[in-house]
């Protein structure tokens, strides 16, 4: 089964940004995408991965004992 090819400006919705932000990271080839024709597409499994790769953990730090200056 073929996988939903989104437009530019599909994209740009799910990430909650303008479009330009999707046809920029087309051009800076940071997110998978397909030409059909002239047309770039983004198949929908490539902005689950996008927000994946860009998703920052949070970080736990554990203070030791002593006393602050």
């Amino acid at each position: 089964m073929t996988e939903k090819l989104l437009t530019l400006e599909e994209a740009a919705e799910l990430l909650r940004r303008k479009p330009r932000f999707a046809r920029r990271l087309v051009s800076e080839r940071q997110i998978r995408f397909v030409y059909v024709g002239r047309t770039p597409y983004i198949p929908a499994s490539a902005i689950d991965e996008y927000i994946d790769d860009h998703t920052v953990q949070p970080v736990v730090v554990r203070w030791r004992g002593g006393k602050a200056a």
